[in-house]
């Protein structure tokens, strides 16, 4: 990896769409890694169609795609010239699969391609996107669609990506791809298949984008390291403050008064381990103020990722009335960030911000209608006639116990796709006239937004981040 463009900051690719192509188009701009949140980004795309892509960007970006036959297909699916009728629900795109129909794929390959466009439009930093290694089924489009903009690096947490390097490798050279995907309860291997042949009418090679892996110990640092196969370009170590989900602590029988887990130093990654492996790293998780960055650097990294900082700025996807609530909260010394053990369907900690109106309010939760419609985070299970079903700890729980779900474990879990949705306003409406409510993460170290809280109370730009972490 050539050190010329290695960035000391790396915005955090976060939620669904928060990590906006605006967000990082700007940070980019400083010189700094950019980088769009590629989870659900059909569901995006499609939605923000049918609501008329009123100032035409997505429409702009596709134009740049290289088969507009493929385009046109979309447009035909979703776009509503003037937007939808506002009383009616959003059309969904297909679910995952392990053998997604054609126009599923195609979806995920544009969508792909035109957030990471329209994020590198008009200068020349560094884009990433950033990919859920638990959402398996839509990596080898997705990964596809960004190298088709461009894209200068692709990060991946919440799981092992061990196979990422070499799908890289494959599609650059236009070769069809096979993803092992995990299937519970099976004593067979089942793939994701990706031919990129079906783009009609691309030249090969394409630019190979480098890969971080989101790692939180040095442990897997030294597995990945051990094949070049399996070698990641660098790593973020990510520690157990940071926002979003979070790696399942050792001792997973260490839980508070709530049943929420506790972290020790155990859990955190041996640095000098993470040096001598010659492999270049960021550190994330609580390195959100100038001291941070600094001790960062001093322990042999190229910088820092940050998401919450990021998350509350102007250009990010949170609603304006979202970011100006936990803006509020900040500034009032009110807001709790907890670390919720069951929220989260992928079995991983996640980090809840406590706000009314929002998933976080027991009530609320308990007023909702338990359903699965977009499916991100299903887990394909074998039945016991040998075929693949899909399930998800947040649908009905009835429907979970007949697909042989464990329903003691899925009691309190949140619907983290309709819910981040939500988040960026874009959330489904029901028959009984409800939207689907929002649920926040953050990060639990609130050091640095409590510090640009008080500084900006109506709110900040991302330039403003990067000039308070390097100290402008």
């Amino acid at each position: 990896m050539s050190s010329e463009r290695l960035p000391t900051i790396i915005q955090g690719g976060m939620g669904i769409a928060v990590s906006s192509n605006q967000l990082a188009k700007e940070v980019a701009k400083t010189g700094n890694l950019g980088v769009i949140s590629g989870t659900a980004i059909d569901s995006v795309i499609s939605r923000r169609l049918q609501d008329g892509d009123i100032d035409g960007s997505i429409r702009r970006a596709m134009s740049h795609f290289p088969n507009q036959d493929v385009i046109k297909g979309v447009l035909d699916r979703y776009f509503i010239e003037g937007g939808r009728d506002q009383s009616k629900p959003y059309i969904d795109v297909p679910k995952l699969t392990l053998k997604p129909v054609q126009h599923a794929v195609d979806l995920l390959v544009v969508a792909s391609f035109v957030e990471v466009w329209l994020a590198k439009e008009g200068h020349d930093g560094l884009i990433g996107m950033n990919l859920l290694e638990k959402i398996q089924m839509c990596i080898p489009a997705q990964l596809f669609g960004a190298m088709l903009a461009d894209v200068d690096y692709i990060l991946i947490g919440a799981g092992i990506p061990a196979q990422i390097p070499n799908l890289l490798n494959q599609l650059a050279l236009g070769k069809p791809v096979a993803m092992t995907v995990d299937v519970a309860e099976s004593t067979m291997k089942h793939f994701i298949s990706f031919d990129p042949g079906c783009i009609e009418g691309l030249s090969f090679p394409i630019k190979r984008p480098q890969f971080l892996a989101i790692v939180s110990s040095h442990a897997l640092v030294a597995y990945l390291n051990k094949d070049e196969i399996t070698k990641p370009d660098g790593y973020v170590i990510e520690g157990h403050t940071a926002g979003g989900h979070n790696a399942p602590p050792r001792n997973k029988k260490s839980k508070d008064e709530e049943g929420n887990p506790i972290y020790t130093e155990q859990d955190e990654a041996d640095l000098v381990k993470v040096k001598n492996s010659g492999s270049p790293f960021w550190l994330a998780g609580g390195y959100a103020t100038p001291a941070k960055v600094q001790e960062a650097l001093a322990a042999g990294a190229q910088g820092v990722q940050v998401g919450s900082l990021f998350a509350l700025a102007e250009e990010s996807g949170f609603t304006s009335d979202l970011k100006q609530e936990v803006i509020d909260s900040l500034t009032s010394e009110t807001l709790t960030v907890k670390t919720d053990g069951s929220a989260s369907p992928t079995g991983f900690p996640f980090k809840v911000a406590v706000l009314p109106k929002s998933l976080s309010d027991d009530d609320a939760y308990e007023a909702r209608n338990r359903i699965c419609d977009l499916g991100y985070l299903r887990t394909p299970f074998e039945r016991e006639n040998g075929g693949v079903g899909y399930r998800c700890p947040s649908e009905p729980l009835k429907t979970y116990e007949f697909k042989k779900g464990n329903v003691e474990e899925a009691q309190h879990s949140q619907c983290l796709c309709n819910a981040l949705m939500s988040n960026i306003g874009l959330g489904q409406l029901r028959p009984d006239g409800r939207r689907e409510l929002p649920l926040i993460t953050l990060g639990s170290d609130l050091s640095g937004p409590d510090y640009l809280a008080k500084k900006h109370t109506d709110g900040w730009r991302a330039q403003d981040v990067i000039n308070y972490l390097l100290g402008k």
